[in-house]
């Protein structure tokens, strides 16, 4: 029988089975909210909610969702976020746990892309000037 756990005892639960994939109802007992909640927060967040759908279109949910849910329901509840201020709160977490990784390409990147569009606006500008003055 599942049971609603605290945040030490819900963390440990999803690290001792990685690869279990659960269903919605258990979704919802695991994190004491309603299915209807649970239904809402995956169309709401969906960039960060991905379950599987089984051939007959249930949900299964991961690891990851469930943590992520986890996240959304302390934003929400606890922390007394917005629907768009959690999204926004829970990319910029995501965004800083993948920052290490990516922030010097990224940022190399934007330099390249950011002198591009420059070049652009000035071939632009140059076109404009051009018109105006045939």
């Amino acid at each position: 029988m599942l049971q609603k756990f605290g945040q030490e005892s819900f963390l440990d639960e999803l690290k001792q089975n990685p690869d279990k994939k659960y269903r919605i109802g258990a979704v919802a007992q695991l994190l004491d909210l309603k299915v209807h909640v649970i239904r809402y927060w995956e169309k709401e967040f969906k960039p960060f909610i991905k379950p599987q759908k089984t051939s007959g279109g249930q949900s299964l949910y991961s690891v990851k969702d469930l943590e992520h849910f986890y996240k959304i329901k302390s934003l929400l509840y606890s922390e007394k976020y917005s629907v768009t201020g959690a999204k926004k709160k829970l990319r910029e977490i995501l965004n800083d746990k993948s920052a290490g990784k990516a922030s010097s390409v990224s940022r190399d990147l934007l330099v390249v892309i950011k002198e591009e569009l420059e070049d652009i606006r000035s071939e632009l500008e140059k076109t404009k000037n051009y018109l105006e003055n045939l």
